[in-house]
């Protein structure tokens, strides 16, 4: 982790104590008036510091010791030599400079860190007053402006407007607005709005246009299930809900810039670029040489679900996996359309959670997304999400009709929004999730990894300890204990008797220590995890170049958890959001991963040498079955096979 202080900053004092101590002593000696004495003291002093520094941290010095002893040696040598001639021609030592040096060195890091504990513990201290014990899951402290701030429209622009701030793509004009020193693009569409006669239907592209619209909003979110612990239900939800947003420095560079797509977290029935932990403005502003794009794609009943034995149903036969063909018309959009914003196409990043890292587990083995991205970011999801034949959400249809109480497909395209989502709500535990259906997606998802179907795409999968907390906190716990039996009944259904017979003995001991529904989380907890390192395996036989993550930080209020939120808001550096919920952002983690994930959208080496980041002593990721374990915020780099599941046989017979 992080120090301090390190010998370099020691290093690069000796020779700042030479700038400042010369840069004052000469022009004494030579008669100068003292301010000219202290002006050239501080020009001097600060001039030599920012060159030392640049050496002392250049990554050829500190990639091999040997050159870093070397750097040691010769700024000593330097300094002895600078210390002899000052004695015998000025008369005076640079020892006194130098403990002064040594004093800010040492004075001013620990003065940081003591006003940096202090901001932290006001922050913990109101968080612990807001959440108490977080046995109530998420409850966001919102204020009603920022809510009406949010859910403002773009309009079209009819009149003059900022051409600086605009940028022409093949379906319009968008005039952002200026944030920092970024410009956002926001709620700009990628595709017709999918009603009235386009519900249920794939997505069509939008035609050429030279119309000026307004880009400062977020567009719509998706039509979905509002949870008790979701923040999308302050927002407003359409079924015209396909918008991109794009943030980029305003800096203008000859060469395009590499870019990084988020597919934003939540179950298939829930979630939203809208939501503060996906928000990229400060990434955009943090990093400008990326360019952030987020995007909505349609969820639940409108994004996944089979109508084929529904009278009339034939009308639309892409119903079932309707979400990630919309993911793949904005990947589509976003290539022929990113150089506007200054984003190269070739150089495409997916960065997913959840439901998000799903969707581009299953587009990286689909024909019909290859070269739409070249390096995917998936965490907490694997293709054991989704649904491996079609009966699913073919009862899911079933059910649909029931709730509505019609008989033909329709009927149900007469309904409105509303009824269609009162009914989803009714039918969340039906679930709605993909569909490996043969065609978009393969029948056998890992199989089809083995054999090299996701070849050219290099790959950081995630795993989290804690993620059946935070699920929770997100759903409320009476959907929660529902959810977790359900997921049971299903996992032993399809287990072979002797790692059955293991996790009924496995249930029994830990229903004993707790309770049952602890237990059965621990299962399900397991179960994801090795899905998903399941993932990393099958993808490393295929040729993949596959890095392991393993987040095993412990939450800040235990009920809450620790996963999908916390390791969202650090690779993005949303500390604020992440306040709402329920927690505050470790901020050397958060430097820490966004410098790995900046080398991997960059396509450089998974390595960090001594003090590329300030403080840092060095990391290098390995490659699978190696992983990069993040613990009690520290970062180490082994295999966790053992940190997986606690049940003999269950790692076998998920991961074979």
């Amino acid at each position: 982790m992080k120090k301090l202080f390190t010998i370099d900053d020691f290093m690069v004092a000796f020779i700042s104590a030479l700038g400042y101590g010369f840069g004052y002593t000469i022009p004494m000696h030579l008669g100068w008036p003292q301010f000219a004495c202290i002006v050239t003291c501080f020009a001097l002093g600060i001039a030599l510091e920012e060159i030392t520094g640049k050496i002392v941290f250049s990554k050829a010095v500190q990639k091999k010791t040997a050159n870093r002893v070397f750097t040691y040696v010769t700024i000593l040598l330097v300094f002895l030599i600078a210390e002899f001639v000052s004695v015998r021609l000025l008369g005076a030592s640079l020892m006194e400079d130098l403990e002064e040096e040594f004093a800010w060195v040492v004075g001013l890091p620990i003065l940081g860190l003591v006003v940096s504990l202090c901001i932290r513990a006001f922050r913990v201290r109101k968080i612990r007053k807001l959440y108490g014990d977080g046995s109530e899951g998420y409850v966001f402290d919102l204020k009603k402006e920022d809510i009406e701030e949010t859910n403002r429209q773009n309009q079209p622009i009819l009149g003059q407007y900022d051409a600086e701030l605009a940028v022409k793509t093949r379906t319009g004009v968008y005039v952002g607005e200026k944030y920092k020193n970024t410009i956002c693009y926001l709620g700009i569409p990628y595709a017709k709005p999918p009603v009235g006669e386009l519900r249920w239907k794939a997505p069509e592209p939008l035609p050429a246009s030279e119309a000026v619209f307004e880009a400062k909003n977020f567009g719509a979110s998706a039509i979905q299930v509002e949870h008790k612990g979701s923040i999308i239900k302050h927002h407003r939800q359409s079924e015209d809900c396909l918008t991109l947003n794009i943030g980029v420095s305003e800096q203008k560079t000859e060469g395009k810039k590499p870019v990084l797509v988020l597919f934003h977290h939540g179950d298939f029935t829930s979630g939203g670029s809208v939501d503060p932990l996906s928000y990229g403005g400060d990434f955009a502003a943090n990093h400008p040489d990326i360019v952030f794009v987020s995007f909505n794609y349609r969820l639940g009943i409108f994004g996944f679900i089979d109508f084929s034995e529904v009278p009339g149903g034939e009308a639309c036969p892409d119903a079932m996996n309707l979400g990630l063909l919309d993911q793949i018309a904005a990947l589509k959009w976003i290539r022929e359309n990113i150089a506007a914003f200054g984003g190269d196409p070739e150089r495409i990043t997916v960065l997913g959670f959840e439901s998000g890292a799903t969707c581009i587990c299953l587009l990286a083995a689909s024909e019909r997304a290859k070269g739409l991205f070249q390096r995917a970011f998936a965490f907490n999801g694997s293709p054991d999400s989704a649904y491996e034949t079609p009966e699913a959400s073919r009862t899911l249809a079933k059910a649909l009709l029931k709730e509505t109480n019609t008989s033909t497909m329709a009927e149900l395209l007469q309904l409105d929004t509303e009824a269609l989502k009162d009914a989803a709500q009714r039918l969340w535990m039906n679930m709605c999730a993909p569909t490996c259906d043969g065609e978009l997606i393969p029948g056998q998802v890992f199989d089809a990894y083995r054999n090299g179907a996701a070849s050219g795409i290099e790959f950081i999968v995630g795993i989290t300890g804690g993620e059946m907390q935070v699920i929770r906190s997100s759903v409320g716990s009476r959907n929660y204990e529902d959810a977790v039996n359900a997921a049971v009944d299903n996992l032993q259904s399809n287990m072979d008797s002797s790692v059955a017979s293991a996790v009924r003995a496995y249930l029994e001991a830990q229903a004993a220590a707790s309770s049952e529904l602890e237990a059965k989380s621990k299962l399900v907890g397991q179960w994801i995890a090795l899905g998903i390192y399941r993932v990393a395996a099958m993808l490393s036989q295929g040729g993949n170049k596959v890095h392991l993550m393993y987040w095993d930080e412990k939450a800040l209020i235990e009920n809450l958890g620790s996963g999908t939120a916390d390791v969202l808001a650090a690779l993005l550096g949303n500390g604020e959001a992440l306040r709402l919920y329920g927690s505050v952002m470790n901020s050397d983690l958060s430097e820490t991963l966004q410098a790995l994930l900046l080398k991997f959208v960059n396509g450089d080496a998974l390595q960090l040498y001594r003090n590329e980041i300030s403080g840092f002593d060095g990391l290098d990721w390995k490659a699978f079955p190696r992983a990069l374990i993040v613990a009690d915020g520290k970062f180490a780099c082994d295999t966790i096979e053992g940190r997986l599941s606690e049940i003999k046989g269950l790692f076998d017979f998920v991961t074979k």
